[in-house]
């Protein structure tokens, strides 16, 4: 008796709460994700860490060994001015003719400030540049989530929500499994057009990268990461790049548009039915009635659409009009959207579909 009021209690208890018990678990998923990925890669770079700063240790001994009239303590300080300008953007390895802040440098600055993909490799040198990088990003920023959300739902008119729509009528298949074929082919396309071909290219024209190195900068400058350890054309070499402003030009238009697809498939695979149902679990109570109004909406005007189309059908074909309308009284009495489909045996024009 007390056990199975106990065990009543608990289940009421789990109803109750189960979209709050569903917020603990994400929470502790993604702790243990932090604390997992951080163990990895510990374990991965610390190894290569520590025999970079022997062997950078093995080297000035070897310098300071074979030039005994350089100071120990003139040239640490040389080398700690060299790395403050490198991390301004400033080098002197041999580039004294690259300028960091000419005029499409800069437009490549702030068109990666603005995207908060934000490299690093080049920072406003002046305190005034760092006042104004402020301002400029406390306005342009969120101009730019406007315009990439705007961007974003007109593209998805055109390759998303009219392909479904036609597919949905053309083949009368579920938006649902529609919906993840759709995804998945343009998660696919965008891989190969963004990802995969520019990586190609940037293996051609950047002398001191593999393949590996370039996937690794296409897909940390497209998720806005912006590590900055890999920025393409910094290379000192006129021969490799001919045309530095043309190729960061390039680059700028690239990372703009590449972004905007990247928005447009995360996008879509946002509007699923199955990742609408998996955020459902994780909402409030009030958030969760108020989407399922939503839903309800949604499903009405689906269906509102479903009955006009088969209409349509109807009056350009109406040897099947029996079949729709046992399909149109299934649907009415059962309140859920289903795909129409011609009764077996069904005649078009005197020709078995």
């Amino acid at each position: 008796m007390v056990r199975g009021c106990t065990r009543g209690a608990c289940r009421r208890f789990i109803d109750r709460h189960q979209s709050a018990l569903n917020f603990g678990l994400l929470v502790v998923a993604y702790i243990l994700y932090l604390i997992v990925g951080a163990g990895i890669f510990s374990a991965i770079e610390l190894p290569y860490e520590d025999a970079l700063r022997q062997k950078l240790k093995a080297d000035l001994r070897d310098f300071l060994r074979n030039n005994s009239c350089v100071s120990d303590a003139r040239l640490e300080e040389l080398l700690a001015r060299a790395l403050e300008a490198s991390n301004y953007g400033v080098s002197i390895l041999g580039n004294d003719t690259q300028r960091s802040w000419d005029f499409v440098s800069s437009l490549f600055f702030t068109s990666t400030v603005l995207t908060t993909t934000g490299y690093g490799h080049t920072v406003p040198l002046s305190d005034g540049g760092k006042a104004f990088c402020i301002f400029y990003s406390l306005l342009g920023i969120p101009v730019t989530l406007f315009f990439l959300s705007a961007a974003v739902q007109r593209i998805m008119s055109v390759v998303t929500r009219r392909p479904l729509s036609y597919f949905h009528r053309r083949w009368a298949m579920s938006k649902s499994h529609l919906g993840v074929i759709h995804a998945a082919f343009l998660a696919f396309i965008t891989t190969l057009i963004f990802v995969i071909i520019p990586a190609w290219i940037f293996v051609a024209l950047e002398e001191d990268w593999n393949f590996l190195e370039a996937l690794y900068f296409c897909f940390i400058s497209l998720t806005t990461i912006g590590l900055g350890d890999y920025v393409p054309g910094e290379t000192p070499s006129k021969d490799v790049n001919p045309h530095p402003h043309l190729y960061r030009l390039a680059i700028t238009v690239y990372l703009l548009l590449g972004l905007v697809c990247v928005l447009v498939v995360l996008e879509t695979c946002w509007e699923l039915p199955q990742m609408k149902r998996l955020r459902h679990r994780f909402y409030e109570e009030n958030l969760r009635e108020l989407d399922s109004e939503t839903t309800n909406i949604i499903d009405r005007d689906q269906l509102s659409d479903q009955l006009a189309d088969t209409a349509d059908h109807v009056i350009d074909h109406p040897a099947t009009i029996s079949s729709v309308s046992e399909q149109a009284a299934s649907i009415r009495q059962n309140g859920k959207s289903a795909p129409y489909t011609l009764a077996s045996g069904s005649a078009l024009n005197g020709k078995p579909r």
